[in-house]
């Protein structure tokens, strides 16, 4: 019954997961303005991607993380085609918003691409460094591996999408003002690191009960 239970749990987790990145890469197209600095709402759904492979990784290990990055890939590019299904079949003559529709969930394929290959690379080098940062202390110090795990990491995400998404769209778009846009970002993420350290703590509690 134990055994079962943790299962269980780790479901549960695998479940937040691919959904915080369904709802990061669906609701991610509105843009908000928290502190005066103009955001995707994304931004809300995404930190919760990295807060789980923190607690699978420090319980399991990172074979297991690792696993719930590449279930997560594989579900994103699964609702990527599915998107692009949906968007070019013909509307019913009785469906009057289909170019509502299409604004919305017709991303381009570079921010697609972007979105992608910017999960991939971040959440297994998060995967990655957290592991080492255990190695290195021991098991100890939990609060800044994980800080330290994701603030890097978000960084490598926000800056990977950035300029594969927008490097040289128009002129205005060069390496200077690409950084204008990653820095902000970056700087949300890091907030959000900081204030989910004590959710890592219960996650793992909760896991290992």
């Amino acid at each position: 019954m134990e055994k079962l239970e943790q299962a269980t749990k780790l479901d549960i987790l695998l479940a937040l997961f691919v959904a915080s990145l369904i709802g990061a890469n669906l609701l991610g197209t509105k843009i908000t303005t928290l502190l005066g600095v103009s955001v995707s709402v994304g931004i809300f759904a995404y930190p919760i991607s990295f807060l789980i492979t923190d607690i699978v990784a420090e319980v399991f290990g990172k074979t297991k993380a690792k696993k719930f990055v590449l279930a997560g890939f594989i579900s994103l590019i699964l609702i990527i085609i599915l998107t692009y299904i949906s968007v070019k079949l013909p509307a019913a003559e009785r469906y009057s918003y289909n170019n509502e529709y299409s604004i919305i969930f017709g991303a381009s394929i570079r921010m697609i691409i972007a979105s992608m290959v910017a999960f991939l690379l971040a959440q297994l080098h998060d995967v990655w460094i957290f592991h080492k940062l255990k190695e290195k202390t021991k098991g100890k110090f939990l609060w800044l591996r994980n800080n330290i795990s994701t603030i890097i990491s978000q960084f490598i995400d926000t800056t990977i999408f950035m300029f594969i998404a927008f490097y040289a769209v128009i002129p205005k778009f060069d390496v200077a003002f690409i950084f204008t846009l990653i820095i902000p970002y970056w700087l949300f993420k890091i907030a959000f690191a900081i204030l989910d350290t004590p959710l890592v703590y219960a996650g793992i509690k909760w896991l290992k009960k």
